[in-house]
């Protein structure tokens, strides 16, 4: 039976303050209305084209199974930490035909940490704390932290030499990058199916292995 976290023992979270940074958020393009196939309804004015977004976009959620096959958890975990509160889906689409809550990109990658930590003895409590953090900094700030835990307390580090002195005082025993999570979660989405929150259109993941192997067959 696999386990949510909560038997291992307590700790605390020694959390290095981040400089909040302001962001431009660049309006997208209006398009004209285009159609659209099978049960979707045309775009209505004032809504995005309908190019491929990135896994990273606000415009794009996953649905609980996706989520869990791409932070590598199970979906009695994935229930468990959001009826307790530990990580909640953030993404509700706005297409009326829709009530599905759904997973964004952030929230995945905080599922891969936070299965990390439990990997590493980290306690749910300590990494409620944790949580709560990650989830207050910007998240364009996330991909240049490196978490170190010592199988109880959690720290943040923002530079390397943070790291280095955790490391000489014999504290910090297991390390996340979190730039390099951020990475593989974005190849790993890519891959999967996901829906934009504005349309309700279903995103076909991309696999290029795929892609690939269907070439080989045509050849053959």
């Amino acid at each position: 039976m696999t386990g949510t976290g909560d038997e291992v023992a307590a700790g605390g979270l020694c959390a290095v303050h981040l400089p909040r940074t302001t962001r431009t958020v660049t309006e997208l393009p209006r398009t004209a209305e285009l159609p659209r196939m099978g049960r979707f309804p045309a775009v209505q004015p004032g809504q995005p084209a309908l190019e491929r977004l990135a896994p990273t976009s606000e415009l794009i959620g996953y649905r609980g199974p996706t989520a869990c096959a791409a932070a590598g958890i199970t979906y009695r975990q994935l229930d468990y930490w959001a009826r307790t509160g530990l990580l909640e889906p953030s993404v509700r689409s706005v297409y009326p035909a829709s009530s599905q809550r759904l997973y964004g990109f952030r929230d995945i990658l905080l599922l891969k940490i936070v299965k990390r930590l439990l990997d590493a003895g980290v306690s749910l409590q300590n990494i409620r704390v944790a949580v709560a953090h990650l989830q207050a900094a910007e998240i364009a700030d996330l991909a240049g932290l490196t978490l170190m835990c010592d199988g109880a307390t959690v720290y943040e580090c923002t530079t390397p030499q943070q790291v280095v002195d955790l490391m000489k005082g014999g504290q910090g025993v297991f390390g996340i990058a979190v730039g390099a999570v951020w990475r593989e979660l974005e190849l790993t989405l890519a891959r999967l199916h996901a829906e934009r929150t504005d349309t309700g259109e279903t995103v076909v993941g991309h696999d290029p292995a795929d892609e690939l192997a269907q070439r080989r067959n045509r050849a053959v």
